[in-house]
């Protein structure tokens, strides 16, 4: 009768043994694939932290010294936006205006101030990082830094007014600046009014009208001779763009007219 050799109960499970190294082998492939994806996203969120502080548009000085200067405005500053209100008086309506993409908010001070005299409170938002399609504060964050204002308008100048396209049936009614909607509002029955200018060499006529079907058929549309698509700030001329033909004052005065007589129309 055959006897087990010495050896035969110590032996390794060399089948134990194999199946084990592919697992391990498995684990340190998937931590490593983890951990680029991690990297890359890390690389990705750095990148585009670094990109929207880069090349913002600033203010220039002297029409915002202008505004800073006129009894006529009060003027609040936050960290969610800069309120313009008119200056010993109760507005019954306001505009949110949020700014297009990497331009100080405060480069849009002086073209709005005709509006504040006005009447209009004006609310310039601060996008999260320059842009406006990264900040996803609801439209209550901006008019609740003026709640005496009973009626509000929600508008933007360039990717700031497609970004307002988006929170437009929050508001009574929209104003573009320079800025068409890629949300379609044309059954909204919104009050809308869009003005744009005629060297615009980013919201091109072109463009505008290419997307006039997506705004309610009775919206207003305005095109102001002259003006270019930096027209609508104070930040100096953009790349892409035209140089325009109309002063900074002409360009202030006719805003003032056609959107003023828009927002109070909705007070």
């Amino acid at each position: 009768m055959n006897q087990p050799g010495p050896d035969s109960a110590t032996s390794p499970d060399t089948t134990s043994d194999s199946a084990t190294k592919p697992r391990r082998r498995g684990l340190r492939v998937l931590w490593w694939v983890l951990g680029s994806i991690g990297a890359l996203i890390v690389l990705a969120v750095a990148g585009i932290l670094i990109w929207s502080q880069v090349g913002v548009m600033g203010a220039e000085a002297e029409p915002l010294a202008e505004v800073t200067a006129n009894p006529a405005i009060e003027i609040t500053d936050t960290d969610a936006g800069i309120v313009l209100s008119p200056a010993g008086e109760s507005a019954d309506v306001g505009l949110v205006y949020i700014p297009g993409a990497k331009v100080d908010p405060w480069a849009y001070a002086y073209k709005v101030s005709g509006l504040v005299e006005d009447g209009v409170t004006v609310v310039i938002t601060k996008p999260w990082l320059n842009l406006a399609f990264f900040d996803v504060r609801p439209l209550s964050t901006f008019t609740g830094l003026a709640p005496d204002v009973d009626r509000w308008l929600v508008g933007g100048h360039s990717l700031g007014g497609v970004r307002a396209c988006q929170l437009a049936t929050d508001a009574d009614g929209l104003a573009l600046f320079g800025s068409y909607c890629s949300t379609d509002l044309s059954q909204s029955g919104l009050p809308v009014i869009s003005v744009s200018g005629s060297e615009d060499g980013l919201s091109t006529p072109q463009k505008i009208a290419d997307a006039r079907h997506l705004l309610p058929a009775d919206a207003e549309m305005h095109e102001i001779a002259g003006a270019s698509h930096s027209s609508f700030g104070d930040y100096g001329l953009q790349a892409g763009d035209n140089t325009p033909t109309i002063s900074d004052e002409d360009m202030r005065d006719q805003l003032t007219e056609l959107v003023g007589s828009f927002a109070l129309a909705q007070g």
